[in-house]
């Protein structure tokens, strides 16, 4: 299999080598390329790898520049420490998206689901299974502890996930707020991506949970959720506003 790492930062593109040797020693790296333009270049003069390992901020752009201005067919794994452009990755060609620090049993995954759908042969025996292994699970309940007693809340429930001086909760229906153990960055992997959406570093909303949006500045949201009568307003960050219209218009 022939791979291209798009990646401009050293120590991460020798890492990813690292592991993609560990995984297949058959891999073969066609190249490491940093940037957009070179990007660009290079595939205008060599044939198309199998696969490619993209990062998204490059030294000279954002790396769907690359697909806007070149005809670009290769299936792409992207690596990056942004979660915010899972949905525009997704629209392009992309086989999986992997958060920075890489793990191993991820990369994994990636690179079988890719040789299932993209390889030559496909052991149609395996398809069932192997479908299921890859397939994101998500979490149904959330178990918090109330004095005593300890209690299983459904994710279905939940308004939103917070961090408030430095403690991370949970707030459900009829504004009721319970502690957990979780960090935001963990229950973003364990909640369904199509119902959850991050909109700023400290909250991560429930999309049934919404009951209005305000345009709050010119390149900033306010979300105001059902239920939630804490003093702290709930903004889109600037950064995640493109991202989060997407979510709410899929």
């Amino acid at each position: 299999m022939k791979v291209l790492i798009i990646e401009d930062e050293l120590p991460a593109a020798r890492k990813l080598r690292r592991l993609l040797d560990e995984i297949d020693p058959g891999i073969d790296i066609a190249g490491v390329l940093k940037s957009v333009e070179e990007t660009i270049n290079w595939f205008q003069d060599n044939q198309p790898p199998d696969l490619m390992f993209m990062d998204i901020q490059l030294e000279d752009g954002i790396c769907f520049e690359v697909f806007e201005n070149y005809d670009l067919r290769t299936p792409v794994i992207f690596t990056t420490a942004y979660d915010e452009y899972s949905l525009k990755a997704f629209k392009v060609n992309s086989v999986d998206y992997l958060l920075k620090p890489i793990d191993p049993e991820e990369l994994k995954n990636a690179i079988e689901k890719f040789r299932l759908f993209h390889g030559e042969q496909t052991d149609f025996g395996k398809l069932e299974s192997l479908i299921y292994q890859l397939k994101p699970r998500t979490k149904e309940r959330f178990l918090v502890r109330i004095g005593e007693h300890y209690r299983s809340v459904l994710t279905s429930s939940i308004n939103c996930f917070y961090i408030k001086e430095r403690c991370n909760f949970i707030n459900v229906m009829h504004g009721k707020n319970y502690a957990i153990d979780y960090s935001l960055e963990k229950i973003e992997q364990l909640v369904d991506p199509a119902m959850f959406f991050r909109v700023n570093r400290n909250f991560i909303i429930n999309f049934s949970a919404i009951k209005d949006i305000i345009s709050y500045s010119s390149s900033r949201l306010k979300v105001i959720l059902a239920d939630w009568s804490d003093q702290d307003e709930i903004l889109v960050s600037r950064e995640r506003v493109t991202s989060f219209k997407e979510w709410m218009d899929r």
